[in-house]
């Protein structure tokens, strides 16, 4: 009997109408800059799409050229909800939102689950939005592909980038890391803070990012540590708040965007 994982947020974050999300996330996606060279991995924000929408875009509408050529998707993103440490996977089949479903690819989970911090943790993926609001820009942007849904909790970037590292995979595989910046200041604070902290991305400075930083900090410090290694580069492709897009500008929250090439 195949087991499914149900949208959380469906109807909060993002429309729970097939036909209203896919035309919300496609405006998005139509009105973003983008270029011919597809990202092996991307970082982008996990909020309501009013308010990150279209900086996620600004990654998502990279892959336009990878529709049918990306056909394994790795995404990783902070838990909220639940406290644990090291990783946790899933035992079910599928990931479903108002497109559809999303076949899981139990190969890799189950090579995942052999490292010593990575658990089965279903209660870490049943409420988590930091997947789940990926998953129609991701529906929208490629064919058919399989999905490796990870919540991290507290690891360490080396735990992060040894298990991103065994999914990594070749050009059909994508790399998905999921994060806000920061929180809760006003909008010029918010800017500064942002612009700091994504130059210490661009800088591969991940020992020197903190939780205040960026909420999915663990998961891009993984990211970072591994690019480093593997001697590669990556860039801001966009970067703003929730006061550019949506919100006031009184408590605002950050969004970037950045890929790697």
């Amino acid at each position: 009997m195949s087991m499914n994982r149900r949208p959380a947020v469906a109807g909060l974050f993002y429309p729970d109408d097939p036909t209203e999300l896919r035309t919300m996330v496609d405006h998005y996606l139509n009105d973003a800059e983008t270029e011919a060279k597809v990202p092996k991995a991307i970082i982008a924000p996990h909020a309501g799409y009013i308010y990150s929408g279209p900086i996620a875009a600004s990654a998502y509408a990279r892959l336009k050229q990878a529709r049918d050529s990306i056909t394994r998707v790795v995404l990783i993103g902070p838990s909220h909800r639940v406290a644990f440490r090291g990783l946790a996977v899933t035992r079910t089949d599928y990931y479903t939102t108002p497109l559809g479903n999303i076949v899981i690819d139990r190969t890799a989970v189950e090579a995942l689950i052999k490292l010593p911090f990575v658990e089965y943790i279903e209660q870490a993926h049943t409420h988590e939005h930091s997947l789940e609001v990926h998953l129609p820009f991701l529906q929208e942007t490629l064919a058919d592909f399989k999905l490796i849904p990870i919540v991290a909790g507290d690891a360490s970037a080396d735990q992060v980038s040894q298990a991103l590292d065994l999914v990594w995979g070749g050009p059909e595989t994508l790399i998905v890391i999921s994060s806000d910046l920061s929180h809760y200041h006003d909008y010029l604070t918010a800017k500064k803070l942002d612009q700091q902290t994504s130059t210490l991305i661009e800088q591969m400075q991940y020992e020197k990012l903190s939780p205040e930083d960026a909420c999915g900090k663990v998961a891009v410090s993984g990211l970072l540590k591994l690019l480093r290694q593997k001697s590669m580069s990556i860039k801001a492709v966009d970067l703003r708040n929730s006061g550019d897009t949506a919100g006031d500008k009184d408590r605002v929250v950050g969004y970037g965007a950045y890929v790697v090439d």
